[in-house]
C-alpha cells in the first residue's frame, strides 16, 4: 500500500510539474519590425498553387479558400509597399533539365508528373505568361514594380538551393515576415532555414495554405511547427497592423 501511495504521489507531482512546464513551454518572443532590417517574403505566389486553374487546385483549393489566402497575401503586399518594407519573392521553377533527376521524394515526383511550375528553360520566358509557373495576375503590380527582389528558384522546398539568403544579407535584412505557399512544404522549409541562418521570422498563418490529402491536412501540420519554431505567428490582420505601426 505504501509503495502504491508513494508512486501515486510521485506521479501526481510529475503531472503537475509537467503541466506547469507545458503551459510555459511555448512563449511568444515576438518580432519587432525595424525599418531597414525587416522584409516581407512570399514563397511561391504562383498560379499552380493559387489559381483555380492551377494543377494542384483540387487538393489545395479548399485550404486556400478557407484561409482567404489569395486576398491575405495581397494585403501583405499592399501594406509592405505602402510602408517601404522591402519585398522578396522565392519562386519555384522546374526547367526541362530538372526532369532528368534520378530520384525524387513523394511530392517532387507528383509535381514533375503533373508539370507543376514547369518553364521552357532557364533563359527563356516562352510560354511563361499565364502559365502555372507564372505569378498570380493580381500580384504582378507589386512584383513587377522594379523594387521587389525575385530570388533564383528553389528546387525542392527550402532556400538552401537559391540565392535568397544572400539577397537578404546584402540588404541588411535580419527580420522576416513570411507568407506564401505552401504551408507545410516551401513556407515551412523557408522558415526553418531562415531560423537556422539567424533571422527572426514572423509567420503569417492565414497567408498560406496547403494540400488536404488522404494522408493528412498539410496546413494543420504546419501550424504546429510554425508555433514551435518561429519567433512569432501572426494573422494577416495582425501583420498589417504591425507593419502600419512600424517606425
Amino acid at each position: 500500500m505504501k509503495n502504491t501511495r508513494t508512486y501515486f504521489i510521485a506521479a501526481l507531482l510529475a503531472a503537475i510539474t509537467f503541466g506547469s512546464l507545458a503551459q510555459a513551454a511555448l512563449p511568444d518572443p515576438g518580432v519587432t519590425i525595424v525599418r531597414g532590417r525587416t522584409a516581407l517574403l512570399i514563397t511561391d505566389p504562383q498560379n499552380d498553387f493559387l489559381s483555380p486553374d492551377g494543377v494542384v487546385w483540387g487538393v489545395v483549393g479548399k485550404s486556400v479558400t478557407d484561409n482567404n489566402t489569395v486576398e491575405n497575401i495581397d494585403s501583405l503586399f499592399a501594406a509592405a509597399k505602402a510602408n517601404d518594407i522591402p519585398v522578396f519573392i522565392s519562386p519555384h521553377y522546374y526547367f526541362p533539365t530538372d526532369h532528368g533527376w534520378h530520384f525524387e521524394g513523394a511530392l517532387e515526383t507528383l509535381m514533375h508528373k503533373v508539370g507543376m511550375f514547369d518553364r521552357s528553360g532557364a533563359l527563356s520566358l516562352d510560354g511563361f505568361e499565364g502559365s502555372g509557373a507564372d505569378f498570380l495576375e493580381q500580384y504582378k503590380k507589386y512584383i513587377y514594380d522594379g523594387e521587389t527582389v525575385i530570388s533564383s528558384p528553389h528546387k525542392v522546398y527550402g532556400p538552401e538551393t537559391n540565392d535568397l539568403v544572400l539577397q537578404l544579407r546584402k540588404r541588411g535584412i535580419d527580420k522576416i515576415i513570411l507568407g506564401g505557399m505552401s504551408a507545410n512544404l516551401c513556407t515551412e522549409s523557408h522558415m526553418r532555414e531562415l531560423i537556422e541562418q539567424g533571422f527572426e521570422v514572423a509567420v503569417v498563418s492565414d497567408a498560406t495554405a496547403a494540400a488536404i490529402l488522404e494522408e493528412g491536412d498539410g496546413y494543420e501540420a504546419a501550424l504546429v511547427n510554425f508555433r514551435f519554431i518561429a519567433n512569432t505567428v501572426w494573422t494577416t490582420e495582425e501583420a498589417v497592423k504591425n507593419i502600419n505601426e512600424s517606425h
